[in-house]
């Protein structure tokens, strides 16, 4: 499962690497089944009348901390339907396996230049049919940050795509070459973590479209955005992230927002 030659340049690169196809239907089949029980169960418990605090965040959406997890709401007002929960693999022994997955663990090893890496953070992304809504441009480097300032870069996500991804579905879109540092945010932006567009030459953004069970692995830096689901079909997602080994898991840490000040 590590890098060949070949993959190794092009992610040093490109500041991405795609594998296509790695997990069978079988094994996605368990995985989607797991994705709804879940989601169901994380719905359910977060509507009942004494249920974990609702936040609103600068922009306006809504997030909610419930089943020891942070729920965020799809961003049309008075929707049910959720768009992401961060930390979930300890919701169901299927995702809790996946942290030791050699397909999803063994190439941050060369991709961070480590012997060894652990768990940094996990998001489960939901973009449901008609309602997912799309993500402006970023880099996690800049959330991450706010939770270990000089660590940030030396974090890297896999997603794994449960279902077949396109520019219909929501697709993630990636810039090639824009993971070698900190990029100006946007200042009106009133959550002051997006990248500002207009300081972004989009004209070279990738599309990456890819089979159901194919894996999509970057660095915390590079930039990226999604698409609105405009389709009748799920796109739903694991992101797994992965640090050196032996450093605390974001949950550990301490959020401090106002350090993404010092960033440009």
């Amino acid at each position: 499962m590590r890098l060949n030659a070949t993959e190794g340049d092009s992610f040093r690169r490109d500041g991405y690497l795609v594998r296509r196809a790695v997990f069978a239907e079988d094994e996605l089949r368990g995985l989607r089944d797991a994705v709804e029980q879940v989601i169901a169960a994380v719905t359910e418990h977060a509507q009942r009348p004494d249920a974990g605090p609702e936040m609103r965040l600068g922009d306006g959406h809504r997030m909610q901390f419930s089943s020891q997890t942070v729920i965020q709401w799809e961003w049309r007002e008075g929707s049910t339907e959720i768009r992401l929960i961060e930390p979930f693999t300890h919701l169901h022994p299927r995702f809790g396996a996946l942290w030791s997955d050699a397909r999803l663990r063994d190439p941050f090893k060369d991709m961070l230049g480590v012997d060894d890496v652990s768990p940094y953070t996990c998001k489960l992304n939901l973009k449901r049919p008609r309602e997912g809504s799309e993500f402006p441009w970023h880099q996690d480097y800049t959330y991450w940050y706010a939770f270990t300032p000089e660590h940030a870069h030396e974090i890297g996500t896999v997603i794994l795509f449960l279902d077949d991804a396109s520019g219909e579905n929501g697709a993630i879109r990636v810039l090639p070459g824009s993971h070698h540092g900190p990029v100006p945010r946007d200042p009106d932006d009133p959550t002051t973590f997006l990248a500002d567009p207009r300081r972004i030459d989009a004209r070279h953004e990738r599309l990456v479209e890819a089979p159901a069970g194919s894996l999509l692995f970057f660095p915390s830096l590079l930039l990226h955005r999604s698409s609105p689901n405009t389709s009748a079909r799920q796109r739903r997602a694991i992101l797994l992230s992965f640090q050196p080994s032996d450093r605390p898991r974001q949950m550990e840490l301490v959020w401090r927002p106002e350090l993404v000040h010092e960033l440009p």
